[in-house]
């Protein structure tokens, strides 16, 4: 877990409120509490608080960060109706590390989140589909849930992500992803995201290079420089993403699948935001 200091917190709060702004986000002027709060505070609570907003919601209160802050109930409801902008803004970060930052070298990676355990998997009202069930190769074990697409700077810094159901193909989710990347970019990743066809489209269409660890019988051997080119940037993903895990709790609870990708976005802009304000 990463306590956020209170000039970290600052640093967050003002950035989220500038961005507001410059994209002309409007909200109700009576409101005691912003919409720059609300996400404030769902940031807190994700970096710091292991996702739990009551305790986020009693820390920004009680240190004075937001004397007027809403009960628990409110919040939860305040923070589902800016879902969308939290994804907004997210990308807007992004953009600073692919456009003024001119990064060109990224690293893609997946890992899976239960949104139960698969004893309880009859009983789940989160998601009740068999897409939702899916195997961990490197672990050896099934998951139901949800698995997050992480691509990460060369730094481990995320700049975009994507949520698929558990047996989505990890190839096929990073077809999606191509247009996240500036022209002329490489992406390292696994051997799951071998796809010849899409290599080839990446290259043809914005001259991306998808520079994916080969399997033993590939037609497109690496030489052994290269491997231990794609090795070495992939510990710099599996870094970002053990990042992410220890902020996780034991278990996110949510209600809805809504509610649960919701916290999971706070997980990966937190951990964004950390590494980007220093």
């Amino acid at each position: 877990m990463m306590m956020l200091t209170r000039d970290k917190i600052i640093s967050v709060f003002c950035l989220i409120d500038d961005i507001l702004k410059g994209i002309g986000h409007v909200e109700d002027k009576r409101r005691k509490v912003s919409d720059s709060e609300v996400i404030l505070t769902a940031i807190v609570s994700s970096t710091s608080f292991y996702g739990n907003h009551s305790s986020a919601i009693h820390f920004m209160k009680q240190y004075g960060f937001i004397p007027d802050m809403l009960d628990k109930s409110r919040f939860n409801r305040r923070l589902h109706q800016v879902g969308t902008l939290l994804y907004s803004l997210f990308e807007i970060v992004s953009g600073y590390f692919k456009e003024f930052c001119c990064e060109l070298h990224y690293i893609i990676d997946s890992f899976p989140v239960a949104v139960c355990n698969n004893m309880r998997i009859p009983n789940c009202r989160i998601v009740n589909d068999k897409k939702w069930r899916g195997y961990t190769a490197s672990m050896r074990s099934y998951f139901y849930g949800v698995k997050v697409q992480l691509l990460t700077t060369g730094d481990g810094i995320p700049i975009a992500f994507h949520f698929t159901p558990g047996k989505t193909a990890d190839a096929k989710a990073l077809g999606k992803m191509i247009d996240k990347l500036p022209a002329e970019a490489s992406v390292y990743g696994d051997s799951a995201y071998l796809d010849y066809r899409l290599e080839d489209s990446a290259f043809e269409r914005k001259a991306v290079l998808l520079k994916i660890q080969r399997k033993s019988n590939s037609k497109r051997m690496d030489t052994v420089e290269q491997r231990r080119e794609k090795l070495k940037m992939r510990k710099r993903v599996e870094t970002a993403i053990s990042d992410i895990k220890k902020m996780f709790p034991r278990t996110i609870h949510a209600v809805t699948l809504d509610g649960f990708l919701i916290k999971l976005t706070l997980f990966v802009f937190g951990l964004q935001l950390s590494k980007a304000i220093n």
